[in-house]
Order: C-alpha cells, then sequence, then structure tokens
C-alpha cells in the first residue's frame, strides 16, 4: 500500500501541556482523508505539524508528494482582486491557471471585487483555488465549505471528489459531520492529543446503528431511553410499565446521528 503521509510517535508540549501524546497513523495516496476533534483535541496542532507550519518535538512525519494548503485563516492584500491574487500565485509556482476550476468555483464572477469586498464564503473559494495552483499531490482543506450557501458548497464538493478522481490525496478538517459522511474514505478522531478512532466511514455509521434513543410518552410524563439493542429494551420496558399500570402514550425510537457518535468518541465515550 502506497501512503501519501505517514505519522509516527508524533510528540508535541507546550509547556508542561503535553498536546500529542504519542500520534501514529497513516493516509493512504487518493484517498479523501478526515482529520476530526473537538477543540483543544489537538487537531489544529497536527495539521500544523505535517504542514510544516509549527515544529514538534519528536517522532516523524513522512509526506510523500507536494503539498497545497487551504488555511482555515488567512488573508490577502485589501486591494487586491481575485484574478490578481490568481495570477501573482500562477506566477509564484510557475504553474498554468485551470480555467474550469475558477469557473467551478466562481471565480470568475468576483473578477471586479477587492479582496476586502469580498464575503467570507467567497474569500474561502479563492483560497482554495490558490491552496491549488501548484498543482499539489497533497490538498489539505481546513473547514473548507465554512461560509458558503447550498449552491457553493455543492459545487466544492464536486471540486473536491474531481481532485480526488486525478488521484489527488486529500486531508480535511470539518466541524460538518454531513460533509464528512459524504466525501470521506477514513476518519481519525483525536481526543486529548490521542487517536481514538482510525477507521472508514462505513465502520463509524455502523456503530451508529447499533445505538438508538428511546422516547416513551406516558401517563406519568416523557421519558427517554439509550439502548444499543432495541428489541430487548422495547420488551422490558413495556413489561415494566405493564406491571406499574402505566399507561404508554406514544413512542418514538432515533437512531444517533453520525455527529452525536462522533460527540461521544471525540470526548472519550465509546459506549
Amino acid at each position: 500500500m502506497s501512503y501519501a503521509i505517514q505519522i509516527n510517535n508524533l510528540k508535541k508540549s507546550y509547556g508542561n501541556n503535553d498536546v500529542l501524546k504519542g500520534l501514529n497513523f497513516n493516509v493512504i495516496k487518493g484517498e479523501i482523508f478526515a482529520l476530526l476533534g473537538v477543540n483543544g483535541a489537538g487537531k489544529t496542532t497536527t495539521l500544523e505539524c505535517i504542514e510544516n507550519l509549527r515544529k514538534y518535538d519528536s517522532g516523524s512525519i513522512v509526506v510523500n508528494g507536494k503539498m497545497g494548503i487551504q488555511l482555515q485563516s488567512s488573508s490577502l492584500p485589501a486591494h487586491i482582486k481575485p484574478m490578481e491574487a490568481v495570477r501573482l500565485f500562477a506566477k509564484w509556482n510557475k504553474a498554468k491557471i485551470d480555467q474550469s476550476m475558477l469557473i467551478a468555483l466562481g471565480i470568475k464572477e468576483l473578477e471586479k471585487k477587492r479582496y476586502v469586498e469580498m464575503s467570507m464564503g467567497q474569500k474561502r473559494r479563492l483560497h482554495l483555488v490558490l491552496a491549488l495552483i501548484s498543482d499539489p499531490d497533497i490538498v489539505f482543506l481546513d473547514e473548507p465549505t465554512a461560509g458558503l450557501d447550498v449552491e457553493g458548497r455543492i459545487s466544492l464538493h464536486n471540486q473536491i471528489r474531481k481532485l480526488k478522481a486525478q488521484g489527488k490525496t486529500i486531508i480535511l478538517a470539518s466541524h460538518d459531520m454531513a460533509e464528512v459522511e459524504s466525501l470521506c474514505d477514513r476518519i481519525a478522531i483525536i481526543n486529548d492529543g490521542e487517536i481514538v478512532f482510525l477507521d472508514t466511514v462505513a465502520e463509524l455509521t455502523a456503530k451508529i446503528s447499533r445505538h438508538y434513543t428511546i422516547h416513551i410518552k406516558t401517563s406519568q410524563g416523557n421519558q427517554n431511553f439509550e439502548s444499543h439493542n432495541i428489541g430487548e429494551t422495547m420488551l422490558t420496558l413495556l413489561e415494566d410499565f405493564k406491571q406499574r399500570n402505566i399507561t404508554v402514550l406514544d413512542i418514538k425510537i432515533d437512531r444517533g446521528s453520525l455527529e452525536q457518535h462522533f460527540i461521544k468518541i471525540a470526548r472519550g465515550n465509546n459506549e
């Protein structure tokens, strides 16, 4: 198997605070890989170490290919126009401008605007174009659809799938679990500086399918119950209500969402 990125025993501390506690994971060439974690888990530090934006204390990082990085927070001169920035970055990278990408991401429509006049979503689309100009092998996308409307999100998702079809490796950091489920091949979840889940989206979804919340409305009020075996739980609950002479008025069963299960794993509760 060919790897785009190999992480071995990665450690990073800030003073006495151990942020990364020996991370180990590989990213396969050509996959869309999500690196997830709640605020403070170590996700951003991990990405910055891989991107060579931050020094780490020990361990090793091997990157096999050219990187293109779309940062969550970045800026350009206030009065520069989008196409001026595109041409400037293309010249720096000695690269040809992909006109179809500019059209797909709506940059052509912004030709007369200055950077300071652009919305957050427009800026993020421009930042993505600038990250892709050098035709990188590995693309880092940090919250790529933040601030985009529905049409913009769809367009960007199509562009990400196009990059994958071209054989590029995508590293995605996102808080949008629907986006992660739709795009990603594998997920790594970091909690307190350690990997607590590393597998396919299908495996995470399979975990969800075993977890249910049962909402029961009775003559004495509403109650909620958690279950991994809905059949046995329902039989036990209904028998208990019957013995206590409690009338069941309504029953609703919810399967946990991907986001709910991510939060449980990311906070160290994998039950």
